[in-house]
Order: structure tokens, then C-alpha cells, then sequence
């Protein structure tokens, strides 16, 4: 699973994806009788964001500016491991054998993140929080030493996706260990996702959204063509293009290792954790881009494939029609490798 960046998420920036938008900012002195593109963006979970939107009315600016902030402060205020007082954090405190109600979005991404973890057997696992603070990318602040064996071993009896118990009939989330779920690898696209339900109910059918370098796409731009994305190559070095990709009706994601990791003695550990072993990931897979329906799927799933890594996770990505575009370190470079489902995405 992948570690938590002030305020909600951890995933960033181990991944990301730039928005490529090539259209300009129409502004015709006044007169907003033809479709323009709008923006609004700012900070929000411990990265920032920028929502783009085509209308004829430039006004719808002011009017939907506000609520897309609000509806980002209400995402964070219930998943955040960083607000002492958020939703989760309140839930992460209890002992084992408690159980609540909870809200309907916080139902939702446990819901989504419980399906993924069965589908894979627990390589996705909210309840990997105490790991992820353990090796220093959660709320508890970095660390320059490795755990020791037993201090992991410890850490991981509270660890494990089917202590965590869910009521659907009654939205009621119960623990049966002193679980600690951390929503890092998931909420950012569900804010996504929640960006696009704003623009949705305000009438806007065409818009890209993006919290983090994850993105959610629809419609068009005003003259007719399609949005356009790139999936940045995974070096540490700078922002390079590895692929462009059109996109519409869907959500993308990115995960990776090739950013937030720290080294002791010549070896590199990775935020992402491998509920598995309770230690980063040490495989070749260097990063992978998921498109799904929604934006907490594609976020999710990038995840469980990143911890499966470039075998496991490719074989599992085809069986399940998963579209998904793997980079892969090797000796002479990275290689590209992408399932059948994501191939009608590329531009090249």
C-alpha cells in the first residue's frame, strides 16, 4: 500500500500524471455566448488541484468555485489520517470490537477497497496504516532506518483486510483488532470523483479533473477534440513524457516508486508497502497508469497492481479486462508493457 502526504494521500507524488490540455484560455472581453474552457485549482490533501471545465457562461466560474472546495474539504474531513478530528482518524482511535455508522463516502471507499482486497487476496489493504507509519510515509514522520524483523512482525498482527467488517444495510464499519485504515491509496481519486459529481449536478458535461496527478476525464474541448493526458516516465531526475493518451468517460491513475522512498546503505524503500510481507516492494515495476470508470477505482487498482508487481499484477490486469500501461525497469532501460484494454487509448 502506498504511504499518506500531509493532510490525506501517499500515493503522491510516488505517481503521476501531467494534464497535457493544449487549448487556451478563452476569454472574449465579456462576451460568453461561445463555450471556453474555465479553471479553478488550489491546495487540497497534501497536494493540489485543478478542475477545467467547458461553458458558455463565464459566470459559472464564481458560482462553482466555492463548491468544489467544499466538496473537497468534506472529502478530507472524512478521510484524512492527517485532521485529528476526521471521520476516520476518530474511527482509528477506537479499540478492537468497535463499531459505527459512518457516512455515505466513507461507506463507499471501504466498500470499493474491501472488493479490491478480496479480489486480490490482500496485495490491497487499507488496514496497512500501521506498516505505512512504521517505515516513516505516514502521519508519524519519516525515519532513516529500516524496522527491525520483530517490529514488523508486531505491527502486522494488527494488520489484515478481513478484520475490518462492514454492514451494508446499516453503513456500520466494525474492527475486530485495533485497526488503523489509511484510505491513502483511494480517497484522492474518490475526491477526483467527487470534483466531477460537482460539475455533473451543475450541468457541465465536459470537463478533466485532476487532485494529485490523478485525473478523471468528459466531453470534449470547445473545438471538438478530445482531452489529452501524459503518463509522465517514472525518473527521479525531472517530468518526462513517456506516452500521451486521449481520454473521455473515465478516470486515470498512476502509482509508483521512483519518488518517495528513502535509502539506507545503498538500498531504496519504497512507500509502497506489500501487505504480504509487512516491507516496500522489490520488484521491477517501476510504475503503472490504470484507466477505470471512476477515478477511486483507477486509484485503487494502480495500487494492488503496484504491489503485485510486473508479472503478477500484468497476468491479473488481463484476466479481469483491467486497461493498465506498466513501465517496467530492466537492464537496458524501461520497458513498456500495456493489457489489450488499454491499447485503443494511445494517440502513438
Amino acid at each position: 500500500m502506498v504511504a499518506s502526504l500531509p493532510k490525506l494521500t501517499s500515493k503522491w507524488p510516488a505517481a503521476s500524471l501531467l494534464a497535457i490540455l493544449f487549448v487556451a484560455l478563452w476569454m472574449l472581453g465579456g462576451c460568453d455566448s461561445k463555450p471556453q474552457v474555465l479553471s479553478h485549482s488550489g491546495p487540497t490533501m497534501g497536494t493540489s488541484f485543478t478542475v477545467k471545465w467547458v461553458s458558455a457562461d463565464a459566470g459559472s466560474l464564481e458560482r462553482i468555485a466555492p463548491l468544489l472546495e467544499q466538496s473537497l474539504a468534506a472529502v478530507n474531513q472524512s478521510m484524512s489520517t492527517y485532521i485529528e478530528d476526521s471521520e476516520l482518524s476518530r474511527f482509528n482511535r477506537q479499540p478492537a470490537g468497535y463499531s459505527t455508522e459512518v457516512s455515505d463516502g466513507l461507506f463507499e471507499v471501504l466498500s470499493l477497497s474491501q472488493q479490491l482486497s478480496k479480489s486480490s487476496d490482500g496485495a490491497f489493504d487499507v488496514t496497512v496504516g500501521p506498516l505505512v507509519n512504521l517505515w516513516g510515509f505516514g502521519p508519524d514522520g519519516r525515519v532513516t532506518h529500516a524496522p527491525s524483523d520483530e517490529k514488523i512482525e508486531q505491527i502486522r498482527e494488527r494488520v489484515g483486510f478481513r478484520k475490518l467488517h462492514l454492514d451494508a444495510d446499516r453503513h456500520r464499519v466494525g474492527k475486530a483488532a485495533a485497526l488503523y485504515v489509511d484510505l491513502s491509496a483511494i480517497a484522492k481519486g474518490y475526491g477526483v470523483d467527487e470534483l466531477a459529481r460537482v460539475l455533473e449536478g451543475e450541468g457541465i458535461d465536459s470537463y478533466l479533473v485532476e487532485v494529485g496527478g490523478e485525473l478523471r476525464a468528459r466531453g470534449q474541448k470547445p473545438d471538438g477534440s478530445p482531452w489529452r493526458i501524459a503518463i509522465e516516465s517514472p525518473v527521479s531526475s525531472g517530468r518526462d513524457v513517456q506516452r500521451i493518451i486521449e481520454v473521455h468517460e473515465i478516470g486515470v491513475a498512476t502509482s509508483g516508486d521512483y519518488r518517495n522512498y528513502f535509502e539506507e546503505n545503498g538500498v531504496r524503500f519504497s512507500h509502497t508497502i506489500d501487505p504480504a510481507t509487512g516491507r516496500p516492494i522489490r520488484h521491477k515495476l517501476a510504475s503503472v497508469t490504470v484507466l477505470s470508470p471512476t477515478c477511486a477505482e483507477a486509484d485503487g487498482m494502480a495500487t494492488l497492481l503496484t504491489v503485485l508487481g510486473d508479472e503478477r499484477g500484468y497476468q491479473y490486469a488481463v484476466d479481469n479486462g483491467v486497461a493498465a500501461f506498466f513501465i517496467v525497469k530492466s537492464e537496458q532501460g524501461f520497458v513498456e508493457r500495456m493489457t489489450p484494454a488499454f491499447e485503443p487509448y494511445l494517440t502513438e
